[in-house]
């Protein structure tokens, strides 16, 4: 992270496609920036954010991590550098993987990104499952439809 480029894209979803070890997957489009840096770094991190990052993760979504130095700072987020994986870690999220890229494989027109979970941690909202009381957590309704909470979160 010192002296690069900062970026970081919002995921629809990851899914856990390994309990042994532990491996979670995400897609992205092959030429956006912040997939190009996740091949060229070899790890990334997974950060779980709630509601109360909507907008920060619309800014995310809306502007190319090619054009701003710092994407993380240009949202409005603020993050430190990972303990096991040299990615970046929001503050304040509700849970957090730092990943080691161990594969990585062609769908279509976007490439399936598969990291070995080094590191996890959790806020109080977890404790064995999500406490929704605490945890708000963001739904995807459509490209370009953006963003929504469960009804009456």
């Amino acid at each position: 992270m010192e002296g690069k480029r900062v970026s970081a894209m919002p995921v629809v979803s990851y899914a856990s496609v390994s309990d042994s070890p532990p491996m979670v997957a995400v897609s992205s489009v092959p030429s956006h920036y912040t997939c190009k840096l996740v091949l060229e770094a070899g790890c990334f991190s997974l950060c779980i954010l709630d509601r109360d990052h909507a907008s920060a993760i619309a800014r995310l979504a809306s502007v190319s991590g090619s054009k701003v130095e710092d994407k993380l700072a240009d949202a409005g987020l603020r993050y430190t550098s990972g303990e096991v994986v040299k990615a970046p870690l929001i503050q304040g999220s509700s849970a957090a993987l730092e990943c080691t890229l161990v594969a990585k494989r062609r769908f279509g027109d976007h490439l399936l990104l598969v990291g070995e979970v080094k590191a996890a941690s959790a806020s109080e909202a977890f404790d064995g499952f999500w406490d929704f009381a605490k945890y708000r957590p963001l739904l995807y309704t459509g490209w370009r439809d953006g963003l929504t909470t469960l009804p009456g979160a």
